[in-house]
C-alpha cells in the first residue's frame, strides 16, 4: 500500500511518463493542461470543506496508519487520487485501441489501476473514502479537459522540438536528485522505477540531441 499511494505523487507517477515526451509529445501537451487544471481545482476544494483527516478525528486504534501520520483539515478531496485519475484519464483516452475487445481490456485496466492506486490513501489511513471517490471524479474531470483544451489552445506544442531538448534534460536531472532524496529517507522499490525510467529518457533525449 505504501509503494502503491507514492504513484499519487505527481513527481513519481509523471516521471514514469517522461519517454512519452520523445515518442508521443501530445500526450504531454494534455497532461499539461490537465495538471494545471487538476491543481486550480484541487486547493479550493480543501478551502472550502475543511474536512478533517482520519488521524484528527478517529482513535489511533481503530484504523491502520502507514508512513507519514496526516492530522490536518484538509482532507476532501485527495490531492493523489486527483494526480492519479488526472494522468490515467489521459493516457486513457490518448492511447485507446481501436478493436473492441481490447479497448474494453484497456478501460477496465486504467480504471482497475485508478482505482487501486487512489484507494490506497485509504489504506494508510490518510484519507476518507469519499475523498478518494471525490478526488477519483475531479481527475477524470481534470485529463478530459485537458485534452480538449490541447485541441482548441495547443500551447506546449513546442515540446516536441529538439532544440528544446536541454531544458528536458536539466529538469530531468533536477527531478532524479529530488528522486534519490526519496530514496534516501524511504527506499521504496516504486522510486527506483521512478528514477529508472528518468536515466532512461535523459540519455535518449541527450543522444538524439547531440545527433541533432
Amino acid at each position: 500500500m505504501y509503494n502503491l499511494t507514492q504513484l499519487g505523487d505527481a513527481l513519481i507517477i509523471l516521471s514514469l511518463c517522461t519517454a512519452l515526451i520523445i515518442y508521443a509529445p501530445k500526450i504531454w501537451e494534455c497532461l499539461i493542461w490537465a495538471s494545471l487544471i487538476s491543481a486550480l481545482l484541487c486547493s479550493p476544494f480543501k478551502w472550502l470543506f475543511k474536512i478533517p483527516r482520519p488521524a484528527a478525528i478517529l482513535e489511533k486504534d481503530s484504523f491502520v496508519i502507514i508512513g507519514k501520520v496526516y492530522i490536518g483539515n484538509n482532507s476532501l478531496p485527495s490531492g493523489h487520487a486527483i494526480t492519479v485519475f488526472t494522468v490515467l484519464t489521459v493516457l486513457l483516452w490518448a492511447l485507446m485501441p481501436k478493436n473492441m475487445t481490447k479497448r474494453i481490456t484497456w478501460i477496465t485496466l486504467i480504471i482497475g489501476m485508478g482505482s487501486l492506486f487512489s484507494l490506497s490513501r485509504v489504506g494508510v489511513g490518510a484519507h476518507h473514502l469519499l475523498d478518494v471517490l471525490i478526488g477519483s471524479i475531479i481527475g477524470y474531470i481534470s485529463g478530459i479537459s485537458g485534452i480538449l483544451i490541447n485541441r482548441n489552445l495547443p500551447l506546449w506544442a513546442w515540446i516536441g522540438n529538439k532544440k528544446y531538448y536541454p531544458f528536458f534534460i536539466t529538469l530531468f536531472i533536477i527531478c532524479s536528485v529530488i528522486v534519490m532524496r526519496k530514496i534516501w529517507y524511504d527506499n521504496l522499490p516504486v522510486f527506483y522505477f521512478s528514477l529508472i525510467s528518468l536515466f532512461i529518457t535523459t540519455y535518449i533525449i541527450t543522444r538524439n540531441y547531440v545527433k541533432k
